[in-house]
């Protein structure tokens, strides 16, 4: 076939191409807005220069000691400036960033060390407990560096390593960063939580980073230089990618070790924050504090949350509280949030509870993604826009991860048929919403009708004494399973089980209502949400014991 004259000697060079990478948006903010604040942590200020400066000092010194593209940066970091200066130092220099999940134990960790060929870790000082065992397990032997962080004084030793500020101290701020050699280039690694079996390694590219960050700054809405309240862990899929997207406006990070209530009001205050994101339990933080932990909020607050869908009475809540809550849905595979509950004018005029069951709902694909929907998993063909028809949740597009590090059956199984499979069940409204209805392994088969474990939840999460809810199957002789739900009670709230029953068939059919109410603590994962897989065993086992 000829070529097309739009084809002919119209080459890539230089001058047209350049790969896409996140790291062009500090560069920019450094050049532009120099004297601009960019973090704050405690009584620390740093303007975007000496942000700029220190993450080229960090590649550096980094690159002089023998990084090279594909090498492995571990670091185990709180929200701390440092884990800003490694989401931009340790790629400068090509380097691949895996930040760990600081609530892991020693055997996970070590896991991911030796998976992920560690050839650096950057330790707080905090985790060097956790992280002495880790590195005893593991078979890797990385540089070890220290950091000590100076809004931190509790305990925790050095490991001997090398200081922090002494490998910038090694570190050149005039480098010149290496491009990636491409933008398929990996850029960061995450694992998932291994809730079955060991963790799978997430590989992201420099190009996905990018378009995922700036889809970030176009979807809350950020204007001219936001302040970012970081209460979301920068481990967790890089912090949806806001590292780097804050940078695009020369925004503020706000850096946060602990999420505490009395310290959220008060940052939220002084610094004028604009955005935070989260999962639920801190929206429960803000709603639940106390009166003289609460500060006026200085005006809205925009906070974006995934992870389970909000109950209605929490958004209500929020919303009376001054915070606009948005919410996202996505995962580790697509780069934290991939889709939005993009708001319409015309849903203003509802009212508050019809307005929350509406902010409830998943939404559509970022701009960033190029398609999602909800098909068919085994004909791979799309459900109907009803409402009711479940099908599995897939995504396609530049905002899927790279693949699966040295994992390729779960690679080929995840993009089977051209799309990737999210293994989440949900159903697509007549407006083109997605909602998810559940975990394909948490939906609850009684009698044949499919049960879905979050609509028993958000019946349970309207009563007004419930703090936490979370529904699985209950193995059943006649019906094969029926619902259980775990349940914690506010404090100064009691409830029956026979009350919470009585609940719970005022708002669903008969059939899904739970049968078995256990008030007792909830199990959540390390990055807060519920460890459905651990009240599935409790069900089992106490099931087991009636039998």
């Amino acid at each position: 076939m000829p070529l097309s004259p739009y084809d002919r000697d119209l080459d890539r060079n230089a001058a047209n191409f350049q790969p896409l990478t996140p790291l062009a948006f500090l560069e920019r903010a450094a050049e532009v807005f120099p004297d601009r604040l960019a973090i704050a942590h405690g009584r620390l200020r740093r303007s975007y220069r000496e942000f700029h400066a220190r993450s080229k000092r960090l590649a550096s010194a980094l690159a002089k000691r023998g990084f090279a593209r594909g090498d492995t940066v571990a670091v185990m970091l709180a929200n701390t400036p440092a884990m800003l200066e490694c989401h931009y130092g340790a790629p400068m220099c090509g380097a691949v960033l895996n930040a760990l999940n600081t609530r892991l134990d020693a055997a996970a960790i070590a896991f991911m060390l030796d998976h992920g060929e560690a050839k650096a870790l950057v330790v707080d000082r905090e985790f060097s407990g956790v992280m002495a065992q880790a590195l005893r397990l593991a078979k890797v032997r990385p540089l070890v560096i220290d950091y000590d962080d100076s809004e931190y004084d509790g305990p925790g030793e050095r490991l001997g390593g090398l200081d922090y500020e002494a490998l910038l101290a090694e570190g050149d701020e005039a480098y010149q960063r290496a491009a990636p050699r491409d933008e398929w280039d990996a850029i960061a690694l995450n694992y998932t939580s291994g809730t079955t079996g060991d963790p799978k390694g997430v590989v992201y590219h420099h190009r996905g980073a990018n378009l995922l960050a700036m889809g970030n700054v176009v979807t809350a809405d950020m204007g001219r230089h936001p302040v970012y309240l970081w209460t979301l862990p920068m481990f967790h899929c890089n912090g949806w990618c806001f590292p780097w997207s804050i940078s695009v406006k020369a925004g503020v990070h706000v850096c946060l070790r602990q999420v505490r209530a009395k310290t959220l009001y008060d940052l939220i205050t002084e610094h004028k924050v604009t955005h935070l994101c989260g999962a639920p339990i801190v929206m429960s933080i803000l709603l639940n504090a106390r009166d003289d932990e609460k500060r006026p909020l200085p005006h809205v607050v925009r906070f974006f949350t995934a992870a389970a869908p909000p109950p209605a009475a929490v958004l209500r809540a929020m919303g009376e509280a001054g915070f606009e809550v948005t919410h996202l849905y996505g995962l580790t595979e697509v780069y934290g949030p991939a889709v939005v509950n993009d708001w319409k004018d015309e849903w203003n005029a509802l009212d508050h509870d019809a307005q929350a069951h509406l902010k409830a709902r998943q939404g559509v694909r970022y701009q960033a993604l190029e398609a999602l929907d909800v098909l068919d998993p085994e004909t791979m063909t799309p459900v109907p826009a009803d409402g009711n028809t479940m099908g599995e949740v897939m995504f396609r597009g530049n905002v899927v991860m790279k693949g699966y590090l040295k994992n390729k059956p779960s690679t080929d199984k995840a993009f089977a048929g051209g799309w990737f499979h999210s293994g989440d069940l949900g159903v697509k409204h007549p407006d083109g919403y997605v909602q998810l209805r559940d975990r394909s392994k948490d939906i609850i088969i009684s009698g044949g009708e499919n049960i879905s474990s979050i609509e028993v939840e958000d019946a349970l999460f309207e009563h007004p004494g419930v703090a936490l809810a979370a529904v699985v199957a209950w193995p059943d002789e006649k019906w094969g399973e029926t619902p259980c739900a775990f349940v914690e009670m506010k404090p100064g709230h009691t409830a029956t089980m026979e009350e919470l029953i009585e609940w719970c068939r005022a708002r669903l059919a008969r059939y899904k209502c739970p049968r078995h109410i256990v008030f007792e603590p909830i199990p959540k994962t390390s990055t807060g949400k519920v460890q459905k897989f651990a009240l599935r065993e409790r069900a089992r086992s106490m099931a087991e014991q009636q039998a």
